[in-house]
């Protein structure tokens, strides 16, 4: 009796695991995929946007070939130059498609309401990422970073509108803590607005006024500051989930 159950056990167990495996085959669920896939899914993404991405990769990776061999004429054995041209041109194939599909991500999502929300995932971790805080009925659309640059305010819509409803929340953001800079920002392509491509750099390059522990207990008090306002029937950004999962592995796991 216990050789049968113990039996019945494995092949449950077994069962269990191929159906998991194929659970996540075909989930479309970023969390489900492996990095092969999400590189995949990136390559995919980015020469549907950018086709001159398999140009640049492939002229990444024939440079890294050619100048290694030509090393390897002159210091023997070439053979084994030949193989480090190969994997460092494939790490330069694999540097580039990263840098082609930030641009290309940008680019499919540019002029899109809540486009923001693509800059912001691209912060690191140590950000604190709150899509959509508020907007009005033209859908002008203000949106928050928490990090070691401080808070930080996005806009997006009509200028003048998305100006004075910064300003307003500026307002009631320094009032959570005392001392925290409130940096806001106009996302757009005029005279003092910030474009959807940089958006992501220039928040990394603020300075760095908050340290760790303290945007935890920041984010905390804005937590409070946002259960008070009033829900919003807006769809939480663009981007459906196969584009999270290239931002993602554009990111990095």
């Amino acid at each position: 009796m216990a050789s049968e159950r113990a039996k019945q056990l494995a092949a449950e167990q077994k069962a269990m695991k191929k159906a998991e495996q194929l659970r996540r085959k075909n989930s479309t669920d970023p969390k489900d995929w492996g990095q092969v896939r999400q590189i995949i899914e990136v390559y995919k993404v980015t020469t549907e946007h950018d086709p001159k991405a398999n140009l640049f990769m492939g002229g990444a990776l024939v440079l890294c070939i050619v100048v290694f061999t030509i090393i390897g004429i002159f210091i023997q054995p070439w053979w084994l130059y030949l193989i480090f041209g190969v994997l460092f041109g494939v790490l330069a194939a694999m540097s580039v498609l990263t840098w082609r599909a930030k641009s290309a991500t940008y680019k499919r999502y540019e002029g899109q309401k809540g486009s923001a929300e693509v800059a912001m995932s691209m912060l690191g971790k140590e950000w604190v990422k709150s899509p959509v805080i508020t907007a009005n009925r033209q859908l002008d659309i203000v949106h928050r970073v928490v990090g070691p640059g401080g808070i930080v305010l996005i806009g997006e819509g009509d200028p003048g509108r998305v100006r004075t409803m910064l300003a307003t929340e500026a307002k009631k953001h320094e009032q959570v803590k005392y001392g925290v800079k409130v940096t806001t920002l106009v996302m757009g392509d005029r005279e003092n607005q910030v474009p959807l491509g940089k958006l992501a750099d220039h928040i990394k390059k603020l300075p760095k006024i908050i340290k760790t522990a303290e945007i935890t207990d920041i984010s905390n008090r804005l937590r409070a500051l946002d259960s008070m306002r009033p829900k919003l029937p807006l769809p939480k950004g663009p981007m459906p989930t196969s584009a999270k999962g290239s931002r993602a592995a554009v990111r990095g796991r």
